[in-house]
């Protein structure tokens, strides 16, 4: 199995889902995190990534981290100072349309969407409403760009999107695709040579339906224009995924695979979870697993079954625990034996 590992935690894009197997991984196998100086889960976002933001990095070490996953600004010459040069490099990548959506509603107090009422009144006038100058412009466009390191307002010409794909190939391992995350896990999990259960997980930080709204073809339009560097990534690195289901799976092993990865995922839930799955915040009853709420989305969680022995409870509690808990516990105990 291998397990030096970067992850690019792209922003809304079943990324904590996606955190939450590499925290599983990592401490089963005792592997060390390279963390934000003093714990927190982003690594001094939303500048471009420095390797001294990793608490316990020296330049004068060798000492390199197994895992690489909180959210960053990619810049890749400085992540190769902190990870083993024969690190994998991955990143999850999700459909603009519905990536805007969701961070209209997560990120509604930012500067570009705290004055719009609706997606519908930001793109009536979308410059009335966002200034590329403020610090957090880039929640509003363009996001996957942005992450990846690369200048969400810069002109769209064919020359600097073949750049940007090839600046992204030339970096990453493999580009999972959130709207078919159990092919993801699936690739994931032959890429890493994990086994089955290693790449198992019930969704996190997902929000409730109620706070969801459907979006008429010409907002979709506006959205793919206004997020065009955005939409040239996802379409060409989805093109690329079914290449690369094609070339080292085949579709029908893949069906096969992601039939087994449900059938698992479902008897886990059997085993872990009261009632059939995610609830509202409201109805969460052990606190330590309230997921942050953020924004005027509501972030679903999930409750544990009652009276579990105590090594399938230690499991199924690492299953639901949301990120930022789960972040700090692990904070706490790689980094315990340095208290005086």
């Amino acid at each position: 199995p291998k397990t030096d590992i970067v992850f690019l935690k792209v922003h809304k894009s079943a990324s904590s889902t996606v955190m939450n197997v590499l925290f599983r991984f990592g401490e089963t196998h005792n592997l060390t995190f390279a963390f934000p100086i003093g714990g927190g889960n982003q690594l001094f976002y939303p500048r471009h990534f420095l390797a001294r933001f990793v608490q316990g990095f020296s330049p004068r070490s060798h000492q390199r981290f197994n895992i690489l996953c909180h959210h960053m600004r990619f810049l890749q010459p400085e992540v190769q100072k902190v990870v083993s040069s024969s690190a994998v490099y991955f990143s999850i990548l999700r459909n603009p349309v519905q990536l805007m959506e969701s961070s209209f509603m997560y990120y509604k107090g930012t500067s570009a969407f705290s004055r719009a009422r609706s997606l519908e009144e930001f793109f009536s006038q979308p410059y009335h409403y966002y200034n590329p100058a403020d610090s957090d412009s880039h929640y509003a466009r363009n996001l996957m760009t942005f992450d990846f390191g690369f200048n969400p307002d810069g002109a769209v010409s064919a020359k600097r999107v073949q750049l940007m794909l090839k600046a992204i190939e030339a970096s990453f391992d493999l580009l999972l695709i959130s709207e078919y995350f159990d092919e993801s896990m699936v690739l994931l999990k032959e890429m890493l040579c994990w086994d089955l259960d290693s790449v198992i997980s019930f969704p996190l930080n997902i929000r409730d339906s109620s706070t969801k709204s459907p979006l008429s073809d010409t907002i979709v339009e506006k959205i793919k224009d206004w997020n065009r560097l955005d939409w040239e990534i996802y379409t060409h690195f989805n093109r690329t995924f079914w290449e690369r289901i094609d070339q080292d799976i085949g579709r029908e092993r893949m069906q096969q695979e992601v039939k087994a990865l449900r059938k698992r995922q479902a008897e886990l839930a059997r085993t872990c979870l009261q009632g059939i799955g995610s609830v509202a915040p409201k109805d969460i009853k052990d606190s330590s697993l309230q997921p942050l709420q953020h924004g005027k989305a509501k972030i679903l969680g999930y409750n544990l079954k009652q009276g579990l022995d105590k090594e399938t409870e230690r499991m199924c509690r690492r299953l639901v625990t949301p990120e930022l808990q789960y972040s700090s516990a692990l904070y706490k105990k790689q980094f315990a034996q340095k208290r005086p």
